[in-house]
């Protein structure tokens, strides 16, 4: 049975994204550290603290939280003439013991003016429990104008006034709990749905969109269907039968407006591919996308038919209303994709897909008929003559000619109305599949019009096919060769349809040519959780950025450095776009100017040439508490 597609099922770390979104919420900065590295190297920042303290993230990366809380004289931003030593102490014992801690932090900014931050410390474990990563989470407290307003601040005096300011104090509990949830784990998770959540790649939902499928093909079968024919269905009905086509209608729209409550409780895959769970986030997309359109599409338009109309106008009003059904075939194109996997469900709906196309042709070359047949007999009481359209023609060959009546809106007489289906199929279908049109053929202006306007793909082919064999022919190209281009010709129009991109291109002015053709070049790659880009040793042939997602730097097995959005690598999930290095390289060499500006403004987060020398936390601590006993033992 074809599914849906699955999207990312499989465990994934989200622990980034759901930091980023969590400190959003709180209108936090943070920073991300190594906890297993001595000194503990910054590895992520986000762009509030960026901007927070004026310094590029590639001037934070690398850099140690250890000189932010211990060592003032060797840091670039901070403070630490003017911030408290206790609270440094307890920051240093925190980082060293994995303790979580708050403490209030002066530092400077890149223009020298100084800042007051709130700042908490939250150990990071993975799924072997250990700590792996630092968060620390940084908050406005007070800022000074002028450098000696800084100065003239007595610590105890801040922490006062710290204390006072609830609005900007974080407990240890709110650190934990940010956003009212708790702080995410290092580690990849299985996404969890809640009780009430249907995946969209269950057995029971799979089963649930083929009916809705077969629905909408009969929807779409009969609109068209009971629209072209009502009159010649009014008036072979009689008053008192039970119309089971209105019955059925009714059922159906209740079907589909079950579906749309489904909607609201079934995940969808996200743009980069992840699963998306939350019940706020699957209603806000689906009332932004398919609502409106599903909405629409169910209302029950056949409760106009409950009351008698006169006016055939206004019948006919009450009939196009039900051309708004057809909206529901939004349900099979949201799903395409999903249906084409597979070849026997893509033959299917190719079938489907040329039935219900020439039996909408079918419905459209029966109302030109009739209407035809109308303006005849109209035309008629004035003596005026005009060609028999096909309809008329059909009725004189069965037989069965129609009459005219005294109000002219409804045909009378000529040939049932299955009949009248069959042969607009049969032309239709004549149409869509071979050259010729057999008996049944287009005499009038708009029969003529209607043909035109159905073949005009088609004669476009096969005009072009045909200049090319007389090309061939002309200029006595070798068979093998005439082959060979034959063959290019027909896969070309299979895969452009006959659009030439050159054409386009043409009607467009400069500006605007270059960046679609910088979009047409631009290539996107999608990287699955766990996948590795680039190994240690490997050649550099691609410029990278991050469009969506996050990316780990791993050396020796630790974390050294995290990318996520907007940042440029020479090489977790994530959406990636590539320019070739070769082709860049050209067009620097080609443009000098270009390439003064690009190097000046590519800063890149991390380079992956410069390897990291760094020594673990914990064999630090080990050799140092070594020495220590060491010592004692050699003193005493």
């Amino acid at each position: 049975m074809v599914v849906a597609k699955r999207g990312l099922v499989a465990p994934q770390n989200t622990f980034l994204e759901n930091v980023v979104r969590r400190c959003n919420n709180t209108d936090s900065s943070f920073i991300l550290a190594n906890a297993q590295i001595v000194d503990y190297p910054i590895v992520y920042c986000n762009d509030g603290f960026s901007k927070l303290i004026g310094y590029a993230r590639a001037e934070i990366m690398q850099k140690f939280l250890t000189l932010l809380a211990n060592k003032p004289p060797l840091t670039f931003f901070y403070g630490g003439e003017h911030s408290d030593q206790v609270a440094i102490q307890k920051v240093q014992f925190a980082l060293d013991n994995a303790k979580t801690e708050q403490a209030e932090i002066g530092l400077c900014k890149k223009n020298k003016s100084p800042i007051w931050l709130l700042v908490n410390i939250a150990p990071i474990k993975d799924d072997k429990n250990r700590v792996v990563l630092y968060l620390r989470i940084l908050q406005i407290a007070r800022v000074a104008k002028y450098r000696q307003q800084f100065n003239q601040i007595e610590t105890k005096d801040f922490h006062k006034h710290a204390s006072s300011n609830t609005s900007s104090n974080f407990s240890q509990a709110q650190l934990l709990n940010l956003g009212g949830e708790v702080l995410p784990q290092y580690r990849q998770e299985t996404p969890k749905t809640s009780p009430h959540i249907i995946l969209h790649y269950s057995t029971p939902k799979t089963v649930w969109d083929w009916s809705i499928l077969s629905l909408t093909f009969y929807t779409a079968f009969m609109v068209p269907f009971n629209i072209a024919f009502k009159n010649r269905e009014l008036s072979l009905t009689s008053p008192a039968t039970v119309d089971y086509v209105v019955l059925m209608d009714s059922i159906v729209d209740v079907i589909f407006f079950a579906d749309i409550l489904l909607n609201f409780h079934t995940t969808f895959v996200g743009p980069v591919g992840e699963v998306v769970i939350e019940p706020p986030a699957i209603r806000r997309n689906y009332f932004k996308s398919w609502f409106v359109i599903d909405l629409l599409s169910c209302l029950p338009y056949d409760i106009f038919y409950m009351f008698k109309q006169d006016d055939e106008r206004i019948g006919s009003l009450f009939s196009a209303l039900k051309v708004v059904r057809l909206l529901r075939l939004g349900r099979v194109a949201r799903k395409l994709d999903n249906y084409l996997e597979y070849g026997a469900a893509t033959l299917l709906l190719l079938l489907c897909a040329y039935v219900l196309v020439a039996h909408w042709m079918a419905c459209i070359w029966y109302a030109i008929g009739e209407y035809e047949t109308k303006q005849k007999f109209n035309l008629a009481i004035h003596n005026i003559t005009t060609a028999d359209g096909w309809l008329i023609r059909l009725s004189n060959d069965l037989r069965a000619p129609f009459h005219s009546d005294s109000n002219l809106n409804r045909l009378v007489g000529g040939p049932d109305r299955t009949t009248c289906y069959i042969s607009a199929l049969y032309f239709t279908m004549s149409c869509m599949s071979t050259v010729g049109f057999g008996n049944i053929a287009s005499t009038t202006f708009s029969e003529k019009v209607f043909e035109y306007q159905m073949t005009s793909s088609t004669v476009r082919y096969h005009e072009m096919i045909s200049n090319v064999r007389e090309f061939i022919k002309l200029q006595e190209v070798p068979k093998e060769l005439a082959e060979r281009v034959m063959d290019y010709i027909v896969s070309t129009w299979a895969m452009t349809k006959g659009i030439d991109t050159a054409n386009v291109l043409g009607y467009c002015p400069k500006d605007m040519k270059a960046d679609i053709c910088v979009h047409l070049n631009r290539k996107n790659n999608h990287a699955a959780p766990g996948d590795l880009l680039y190994h240690m040793g490997e050649s550099v042939d691609a410029l990278w950025f991050v469009v969506s997602g996050s990316l780990e730097v791993i050396q020796d097995e630790e974390v050294v450095a995290i990318w996520a959005k907007e940042m440029s690598l020479e090489t977790s999930s994530g959406l990636l776009q590539n320019g070739s290095k070769e082709n860049l390289m050209h067009v620097l060499t080609f443009y000098k100017a270009f390439a003064n500006s690009f190097a000046r403004n590519l800063v890149l987060t991390y380079n992956l040439t410069n390897s990291s020398n760094f020594e673990r936390f914990w064999t630090s601590k080990r050799i140092r508490i070594g020495r220590e006993e060491e010592k004692r033992e050699n003193g005493t």
